[in-house]
């Protein structure tokens, strides 16, 4: 059978973008004792994109630099089909952050849009 997520990831995750990302991820290791599980690093060292585990969630994390950050919420939910996903928000008055694209031949098909409410929902297929 293929997955279309992480076998131990939940389909929902938080996704919080924030300037002090470091900051974020010692506090979490420091509170919660959150296990860093991926990061990744932009070309000048600064974060791009981290996952910790606290028990048994994912919590995503972003770094401020990007032109993806807006205000409100960032949920990250894997889904069997992001692009179909993120068609029917579309038709359903989203507006787009991204389209699905896959960055690398191994990474996830991700895609993000925003609600009329200000939650930026990303939605990605393993």
């Amino acid at each position: 059978m293929t997955t279309w997520k992480p076998a131990t990831y939940p389909s929902v995750s938080p996704y919080l973008v924030c300037e002090n990302a470091d900051e974020i991820i010692t506090f979490l290791q420091s509170v919660f004792e959150a296990e860093l599980v991926r990061r990744f690093d932009r070309p000048d060292g600064s974060l791009m994109h981290a996952e910790v585990r606290i028990d048994d969630s994912i919590v995503m994390i972003g770094g401020g630099a990007t032109d993806q950050q807006s205000p409100g919420p960032h949920i990250h939910v894997y889904v069997r089909d992001a692009q179909a996903v993120y068609d029917r928000a579309m038709q359903h008055g989203a507006q787009s952050v991204q389209t699905p694209t896959r960055k690398r031949a191994d990474d996830d098909l991700r895609g993000g849009f925003r609600d009329a409410a200000g939650t930026t929902w990303w939605v990605a297929t393993q």
